[in-house]
């Protein structure tokens, strides 16, 4: 004899999965783990270019990108020379051509007691002088700076900022992204 059916409860009828609420978990879910693998996949050249030349910076004078210029501090950092006098200094060590291109940026080192002085020449000249007698310690290429302007972006002009912003939130929505398919696991696919 067959038991009659007896009547199953609205919310057991198909399981918790089918439920209003256990749907829209698995729906949000699914768009966090789709959000994650494109997102992750949008972000990966830009994270791998930043990562690389970033670990190529850290180690430019090991491997020679960039000159190590010994020097002794012959005076206090008060006593040194003015910029104008060590910039004019700079550009007669380099001649007329590359002095014409500009002075890009100069940069002080008082605890060596010297500046670097880096011109917008093509081949990116440097001039190491002392800065109390403004001695000519170095003059050659600094082969860094194109890490250095890809690392940062600035090659590419001023649009690379706001890519550099889109990646940032791409890192920010994998990160999010990721900690929630990391902590409720049992509501993914």
């Amino acid at each position: 004899m067959t038991q009659p059916d007896m009547p199953i409860p609205a919310d057991t009828k198909h399981g918790p999965a089918s439920s209003p609420v256990g749907h829209g978990k698995r729906r949000f879910a699914r768009v966090m783990f789709y959000t994650h693998l494109w997102t992750g996949l949008a972000a990966t050249g830009i994270l791998l270019l930043v990562a690389v030349t970033g670990i190529l910076l850290n180690h430019k004078g090991a491997l020679g990108f960039m000159p190590d210029v010994p020097n002794e501090p012959s005076g206090e950092f008060a006593a040194a020379l003015p910029m104008a006098e060590l910039a004019a200094a700079a550009e007669s060590a380099v001649g007329p051509e590359v002095a014409a291109s500009g002075i890009d940026r100069m940069d002080v080192r008082p605890s060596k007691g010297l500046i670097k002085v880096r011109f917008a020449d093509r081949r990116v000249m440097e001039v190491t002088l002392d800065i109390h007698s403004a001695r000519v310690l170095h003059v050659g290429e600094r082969n860094d700076v194109f890490l250095e302007k890809l690392h940062s972006g600035e090659i590419f002009g001023g649009l690379w900022t706001l890519l550099s912003d889109a990646a940032a939130v791409l890192v920010l929505l994998l990160l999010g992204t990721g900690y929630w398919l990391w902590l409720y696991p049992k509501t993914r696919l």
